[in-house]
């Protein structure tokens, strides 16, 4: 499996968001970081719960620099029943994440095997890329649970930050 590898530039990254306008990894220009977060989809109560913290947590990020997407497979559709169920006002949610993307990115993926999920989607992944697109950190799962714990990982980015802390993990 491919993954994308610290102080290596980030996988491309296009997808349209429920503003209405399509999100492009190349186009951020964060102070610090961009944290990338790839959820289940609206079938996972676990997502719901990490993205509810994810949205609560979004001032502390802006006030280290640091810009928050959430993305999943799921359809537009699906995406806005998220945001509307899940009352995520503020979090930027992104939909439609292709099959080859997801591959890209080295996300585990998964068939659909209850009623509600859908087909095939992506298991969670968790990335913290830097203001020069490269790979800082990455969480990647193969279940719904184990996801880096949101407010700890908010003073992770004071530590990086304030002692300039490299990226680790660039060799395999």
């Amino acid at each position: 499996m491919n993954r994308p590898t610290p102080k290596h530039i980030a996988p491309n990254l296009t997808f349209p968001v429920l503003d209405g306008n399509e999100w492009q990894i190349n186009n951020q220009q964060p102070e610090n970081f961009t944290l990338v977060v790839f959820y289940r989809g609206l079938h996972c109560p676990l997502c719901k719960k990490y993205l509810q913290q994810l949205e609560d947590l979004l001032p502390e990020f802006k006030e280290r620099g640091v810009n928050v997407i959430a993305v999943s497979m799921d359809s537009e559709s699906r995406a806005r029943l998220s945001r509307q169920k899940w009352e995520l006002s503020e979090l930027q949610l992104g939909y439609n994440l292709d099959l080859e993307t997801a591959k890209n990115w080295g996300l585990y993926l998964s068939k659909g095997v209850k009623d509600g999920e859908p087909d095939t989607f992506s298991e969670p992944g968790l990335f913290l890329i830097d203001n020069n697109n490269q790979v800082y950190y990455s969480a990647i799962n193969s279940n719904p649970w184990g996801r880096p714990y949101l407010p700890s990982f908010v003073k992770a980015v004071d530590y990086i930050v304030s002692s300039g802390y490299p990226a680790r993990g660039e060799m395999l």
